[in-house]
């Protein structure tokens, strides 16, 4: 059998990010398999790691595009220039965004996607001859990106210590999740007590993902939140914000999420499944509203980084659009979703740690709690988020697992994202493994428990 082949921090030159961790040596990638050095095999379910190659991995058209693009021109700065690669690409993508979304304006990334964002909620104020809009609304258990800017959109201490006093401080709203607020009226009361924080006038735009990530695996708020948000909106007049860094192209059955929701939102961010993995792009795209207010403005949107809308990732991104048409895969995920999340939720009915399985699409969340009520955050210490993705590996198995918060807002949970190309056989055997290291993992943490003297639910 072959041996798994590791990367420790203190072997390498690299600045990893976790000096504790081990990293896998991955040498190829075939679909929804990762393969190291010496020929130890991984499932990957969750895409490359970051929920990104929503393609799968290996020899793809996306990659011939890319290589006709570079012998063209690969590179120009969109300040100075355009290409038929990025006008192509902005037609394909508006055409699959909700009405209304006519221009986009192309990022590096998903965080920088997520900071544009915010740079046109102030800079469509400031149109408007409203400069006093300058605080920014979204729940507190979020992630939007490690720059100071998107750090300042997240709730979470842990996440912006110890940087902040690089950080504008934003306000907060606690998630409307079944743990605090099921109907999410609680969510709205505290909505205006921010934006009665904020004064009259005071919001630029309220932030936030239509279905959650990494931060809240799966989750969306109630259609009741929904609704009131955009009640809240038409009052106060700041603009809506989603992100869909992940959602975007497909992931929870719909072209973007915003399309499942029940009101219009006024900008939308994509990144990861534009690349799908084989270039590094991004967008922010605009309602038409939004855009006018610059077009009969100013007429300058300033500030861009320096590989926006390139020609070589706007061919890629081209290529994966076409691809999705193509293969019919966001059909595929709206009708396979739906049971690939009951597949999921059965073999853990009976697991005492599992509170809940969320779905949407091929997005997809296992929330743990202590299995001695059923209901509290487990003890931080086990570091269960830790152990599950470390057993995981183990048995071959590729997932993304977040730590307890220290406001109490949530667990430790497991994200499943797959790849919209695994087939019905891969698809089972992620949640056979999933299965498998959940209960050894909850084994583990019974008998620790025990040993303490606290009793153990069965």
């Amino acid at each position: 059998m072959p041996q798994p082949v590791f990367v420790r921090a203190d072997d390498t030159r690299v600045f990893v990010r976790e000096l504790d961790r081990p990293y896998p040596l991955i040498v190829r990638g075939r679909g929804v398999w990762l393969e190291d050095r010496d020929g130890t095999t991984y499932l990957d379910a969750i895409s490359g790691g970051a929920m990104v190659t929503s393609l799968g991995h290996g020899p793809n058209p996306a990659i011939a595009a890319a290589a006709r693009q570079a012998e063209q021109v690969s590179f120009l700065y969109n300040q100075q220039f355009t290409s038929p690669a990025q006008e192509a690409l902005a037609d394909a993508l508006c055409g699959v965004a909700p009405p209304g979304f006519e221009h986009v304006h192309f990022t590096s990334g998903g965080a920088e996607a997520n900071e544009t964002a915010l740079r046109l909620a102030r800079a469509y104020h400031v149109e408007r001859g409203e400069p006093e809009r300058t605080r920014v609304i979204s729940p507190a258990q979020a992630y939007h990106g490690p720059t100071m800017a998107t750090l300042g959109l997240t709730g979470r201490p842990g996440l912006q210590a110890p940087y902040d006093p690089f950080i504008a401080p934003q306000l907060h709203i606690p998630p409307a999740s079944w743990r605090f607020d099921s109907t999410g009226a609680e969510a709205l009361e505290a909505l205006d007590g921010a934006i009665d924080a904020a004064g009259p006038r005071g919001v630029a735009a309220f932030f936030i993902e239509p279905v959650s990530a990494a931060a809240l695996p799966a989750y969306s708020p109630p259609e009741e939140f929904w609704r009131g948000l955009d009640a809240r909106r038409a009052e106060h007049g700041f603009l809506v914000c989603l992100d869909e860094v992940v959602t975007g192209l497909g992931r929870t059955g719909t072209w973007f999420a915003a399309e499942q929701l029940p009101l219009e939102p006024d900008v939308v961010t994509t990144a990861k499944g534009l690349g799908a993995g084989y270039a590094a792009i991004g967008g922010v795209l605009c309602h038409d509203r939004v855009y006018a207010a610059i077009a009969s403005g100013s007429r300058a949107f300033e500030h861009g980084h320096t590989w926006d809308g390139a020609p070589l990732p706007c061919a890629v991104g081209l290529a994966v659009i076409e691809q999705l048409h193509e293969g019919g895969l966001v059909g595929r995920v709206a009708e396979r979703g739906p049971s690939l999340r009951d597949e999921l939720a059965a073999p853990l009915a009976d697991v005492a740690m599992v509170r809940e399985v969320r779905g949407r699409g091929f997005l997809l969340g296992v929330d743990y709690v202590d299995p001695r009520d059923g209901e509290s955050l487990l003890p931080p210490e086990l570091g269960v988020a830790r152990r599950i993705d470390e057993t995981a590996l183990a048995n071959g198995l590729c997932v993304y697992s977040t730590q307890p918060t220290a406001d109490g807002w949530a667990g430790d949970q497991t994200l499943l994202a797959p790849a919209f190309v695994a087939s019905e056989d891969e698809l089972a055997e992620m949640i056979e493994r999933l299965d498998r290291t959940v209960r050894t993992v909850q084994a583990e943490v019974e008998r620790e428990l025990s040993a303490s003297g606290a009793p153990v639910a069965t």
